[in-house]
Order: structure tokens, then C-alpha cells, then sequence
């Protein structure tokens, strides 16, 4: 995630009083009086339920915003081979992890496969 993103969302789920919880120890701690509560991620998070719309509306424009800028900054092939990196497909052969982890760039299996082909000699001592 880019420091862009994280601080974004940081302040998004400062504003709408979005929180982790992973117990209910956690849960009991942090809810605020009369406020019910829903997951929108699915992954421990605690979003007001009157706030769930404007809370995925808003991180979705947080990760497009997020995706554009980097793409911007670095170029999408350098993208893909750090997430080819990240997901050690230099190692396994396998990037069908590193895909997954670009589909929110609209990037395909075969250009991803195309940059892999680029750029595997530079790890070929892995």
C-alpha cells in the first residue's frame, strides 16, 4: 500500500469513526454509545452502519486516486515487477499472485507475463 493510500485512509476512517476490532474485548473498547456497527471489508472492521455506503464509495475513489499516482510516479511495468517481487514469482514461477494483486490496475495475465519474461534474469540467482 502507498504511503498516499495509508494516509488517506487513515484520515477517512478518522472522519467516520471507522475502527479494527479482532475481539470483542477490542469491539467494546472502541465503540462509540448508540452506534451500530457492519464490516465492509470483511477483515476486522468496524464502519458505522448509517456511514458503509460513504465509507466504500470514498475508499474505492482512495485506491483509484492511490493506483493513478503511483502509476504516474513509477510506470506501470515497474509495478508489476515489484508486485513479481513481493509475491516471489521469480522463485516459485508462478505469478498468478502478482496478478491477482495488479487487478485493480487493469493490468492482464499476459502483460504481466510479458514483463516477467523482461526482467527474470535480474533474479535468476534466486
Amino acid at each position: 500500500m502507498t504511503a498516499f493510500i495509508q494516509e488517506k485512509q487513515t484520515e477517512l476512517f478518522n472522519e467516520l469513526g471507522v475502527f479494527f476490532a479482532f475481539t470483542n474485548e477490542q469491539f467494546e473498547e472502541r465503540k462509540a454509545p448508540g452506534v451500530e456497527y457492519c464490516t465492509v471489508l470483511g477483515a476486522g472492521d468496524c464502519v458505522p452502519k448509517l456511514k458503509a455506503k460513504e465509507f466504500s464509495d470514498r475508499l474505492k475513489v482512495i485506491h483509484e486516486e492511490g493506483r493513478a499516482k503511483e502509476i504516474a510516479e513509477k510506470g506501470i511495468d515497474q509495478i508489476i515487477e515489484e508486485q513479481l517481487v513481493n509475491h516471489e514469482c521469480f522463485y516459485t514461477g508462478d505469478i498468478g499472485n502478482a496478478v491477482h494483486a495488479l487487478a485493480g490496475y487493469g493490468v492482464t495475465h499476459l502483460k504481466v507475463a510479458e514483463i516477467y519474461g523482461k526482467v527474470a534474469q535480474k533474479y535468476a540467482d534466486w
